[in-house]
């Protein structure tokens, strides 16, 4: 009988006992309302939703959509709370929202009716915009050579763009879209139009207004007249619809006065230091005071505008060209767009983000999470002797294994971000449930590693022989595990290939991930159609029986990691429970392996004991996080603090550079790199003689801010390193950050 035993690492059950992990996971991370929309390949809809907002295309048309009949689209946005986006003047800071209208012929969409904004203050910063739910009404002409589809309905679409902050601001853009029938009546939106049309500044001809050029040349003095009597001795609220005529941030009885006169309201006002020339005339928007709770973030109830022209001049602000950081840092802005149109991704970009995407996924056999499957899937080329076919053929298989499963990834992935998930490469390992299934996992096959058991045992012959019989599935099949286990793990030149592949439409996102399966499979096409290099491996011999029991104890240090990376997700409780549970599964498959009775009654007790042990241990596995153990996580001595938005904008706003690690537990690369560059007492010594605050955004488990943080960043995955200066464009640093480059980048601040 021969010594030689079969490597089952690469069975046909082992990929069918994988499968149901990733069922397990795809049901534990896909919420029950999400829908898989992904990207511009979905069905168009009149309504979108982005991490901020919610969006919808809406219409007014109570005649009907007809030639002369009245005809009002607005963008209804409802805002998550504490968010917000901007009136047509954003203040200090911001962007107004873009409306491009996609309209048949016929129609003729004129300009937002903007309704008065709130004021919101972000720091030393005075902001005119929206929170809440809010409409932005565009009126509609229907033309005399307007005319509906042959079915009778009419297509309205529109791509609507925005700025939206708290005191991050974040990009955004939907795409919608409405079919409706022409000749019906459309007032379902009627209440939030007459709402919209009730806050739009009035415009009287009975008010008239004058500027008058202060004689220090830094003032405006502004009087009005014919201000409707209810605005009479009222402290008026001021909104001037130029962007940079006025300080936006100066404080009424401190920086600028009003007063009323015998029915006159008067104001002396602070000329912004970024003026223009002196313009003929200046429309502004002067609003009652609101009254009830927060009333420094509500619009006022009634506002007027008026156009008022400018006596005298004053001198313009001497502006040099833009600085080299105010560029850098609009250059930076623009790039944040998460939903950029797919007319902006040039087919070069895309190009590069693809061969990026190779290079990475051949990276991705380098790094430590591979290493499991690695060399068993080289020793699977042993067993197949001289037969070229075969390895040709276990090959392709693999390779279609990887592929399809970086793009099941990728479609998951982007379907979730669509359906308003906040989510990155490796977001399955954010679940607790996953990391204790996958820990099942590769305890039993480090169990039949070691030589334990062989699957052969507990299933008929024809069933465990699957894998002999279907080798190419088998090969397939191990293409999906290593896919499985690489997943946490970002190589070089995957970063910026995965952060530009989740704001691309689905097909040419799911071009870059396949790009990533294949570059992950490259060495074994090369090994497989090429029987030369195959001549350093040894040949099949007994040798493998040892081999394949040494590979038990990487199995099983993936197991230690694994229950480590719990740990930080659900504290002490959730690694005891994951041990306890892996402990009676291990007793439960030696006992398996006995004979006589001994199996059957000491099995039947342990596979009970399980059984009851199960349900008892759940909730220990998905607990929420200890606050202390992600404390510990966050935090080394006094050097690390935890990230959090607010932290950083205060640093920054402070003049102190700052450096942000964002991490994760079940990343093995951002663990590799915390314990070697990120602990080098130069680098420390280097951070501390620059003044750099340290910051450390742990992932660990989901968290929205920082998956938006890192779309900011042009990223979908961890390890991102990232070094912050004011007045500076951010410094995004490779996956695998060396000394030398961290040296580097602070000596360029």
């Amino acid at each position: 009988m021969s010594s030689v035993l079969p490597l089952p690492p690469v069975s046909f059950l082992w990929r069918c006992w994988l499968w149901l992990v990733l069922a397990l996971s795809l049901l534990l991370t896909l919420p029950v309302q999400a829908q898989l929309v992904l990207g511009a390949s979905a069905k168009p809809s009149d309504r979108a939703a982005t991490p901020h907002v919610q969006a919808q295309l809406v219409v007014h048309a109570p005649q009907g959509i007809a030639p002369g009949q009245p005809l009002a689209l607005g963008l209804l946005l409802t805002h998550q709370p504490d968010w917000h986006t901007y009136w047509k003047n954003a203040g200090d800071s911001g962007l107004p929202t873009q409306l491009d209208w996609d309209l048949p012929p016929g129609l003729q969409a004129g300009e937002i009716a903007w309704p008065v904004p709130q004021q919101i203050r972000v720091g030393d910063l005075l902001n005119y915009g929206y929170e809440g739910q809010v409409l932005l009404p565009v009126p509609t002409t229907v033309g005399a050579d307007f005319a509906p589809d042959s079915d009778g309905m009419v297509r309205l679409g529109v791509r609507a763009s925005w700025l939206v902050c708290r005191v991050e601001c974040i990009p955004e853009e939907v795409l919608l879209q409405i079919r409706l029938p022409a000749a019906q009546s459309h007032v379902t939106f009627a209440s939030n139009f007459v709402a919209a049309s009730a806050k739009e500044p009035k415009h009287l001809e009975s008010i008239h207004g004058e500027f008058t050029v202060n004689t220090s040349g830094e003032r405006l003095d502004f009087v009005v007249k014919g201000l409707p009597a209810e605005a009479h001795g009222q402290e008026l609220a001021f909104y001037p619809e130029a962007a940079d005529t006025f300080r936006h941030a100066a404080v009424l009885g401190q920086d600028w006065q009003q007063r009323w006169a015998d029915g006159v309201w008067h104001a002396s006002l602070p000329l912004s230091d970024m003026r223009g020339e002196t313009p003929p005339r200046l429309e502004v928007v002067l609003g009652l005071p609101v009254t009830g709770s927060n009333v420094a973030t509500q619009a006022p109830a009634v506002a007027w505008r008026v156009s008022a022209p400018v006596q005298g001049q004053w001198q313009a602000a001497q502006l040099a060209e833009i600085s080299p950081a105010l560029a850098a840092a609009l250059a930076a802005n623009q790039a944040k767009s998460p939903l950029p149109p797919s007319s902006n991704a040039s087919a070069s970009s895309w190009w590069l983000a693809v061969v990026g995407g190779l290079i990475g996924g051949l990276l991705l056999n380098l790094m430590p999470c591979v290493f499991p499957v690695l060399a068993i899937k080289l020793l699977g080329f042993s067993r197949h002797g001289s037969d070229v076919r075969a390895q040709r053929l276990g090959g392709l298989a693999y390779t279609a294994g990887a592929v399809l499963s970086f793009v099941a990834l990728g479609a998951l992935l982007l379907g979730l971000r669509a359906a308003g998930e906040q989510l990155g490469w490796g977001f399955q390992l954010q679940n607790p449930l996953v990391i204790s299934g996958l820990a099942v996992l590769f305890t039993v096959l480090g169990l039949n590693l070691a030589g334990v058991f062989e699957f052969g045992q507990f299933l008929p012959s024809g069933v465990a022989g699957l894998h002999l019989r279907h080798p190419v599935a088998d090969a397939f099949l191990s293409g999906v595990l290593a896919v499985a286990i690489a997943s946490p793990c970002t190589a070089p030149f995957m970063g910026a290939s995965l952060g530009f592949a989740v704001g691309l439409p689905a097909a040419q996102a799911l071009g870059i991930f396949a790009a990533l399966g294949l570059g992950m499979a490259l060495p074994y096409v090369l090994l497989s159609w090429a029987p030369g290099l195959l001549r350093w491996l040894p040949r099949p011999g007994p040798w493998m029986a040892t081999f394949r029991r040494a590979m038990a104890f990487p199995m099983l240090a993936t197991v230690v990691w694994l229950a480590w990376v719990l740990g930080q997700q659900t504290g002490a409780d959730g690694i005891a429970a994951l041990l306890a549970l892996l402990l009676t599964l291990s007793a439960l498959i030696w006992a398996l392996t006995l004979r006589g009775l001994t199996r059957w009654w000491l099995g039947a007790a342990l596979l009970a004991f399980l059984a009851w042990m199960a349900p008892s241990m759940w909730p220990y596995l998905q607990a929420a996080p200890v606050a202390s153990a992600t404390a510990n996580n966050a935090v080394v001595g006094d050097l690390w603090q935890p990230w959090s938005p607010e932290a950083q904008a205060q640093l920054l706003a402070q003049g102190r550079p700052v450096f942000v690690d964002y991490t994760a537990a079940w990343c093995v690369t951002c663990q590799f790199n915390k314990r070697t560059t990120l602990s080098n007492p130069q680098v420390l010594q280097a951070f501390s003689r620059h003044e750099v605050q340290l910051l450390r955004a742990d992932w660990t488990r989901q968290d929205p801010r920082i998956t938006q943080s890192l779309n900011a960043l042009g990223r979908s995955g961890v390890p991102v390193y990232v070094l912050l200066a004011p007045g500076q464009a951010p410094v995004v640093l490779t996956e695998l950050i060396s000394t030398d480059e961290v040296l580097q980048a602070l000596e360029n601040i």
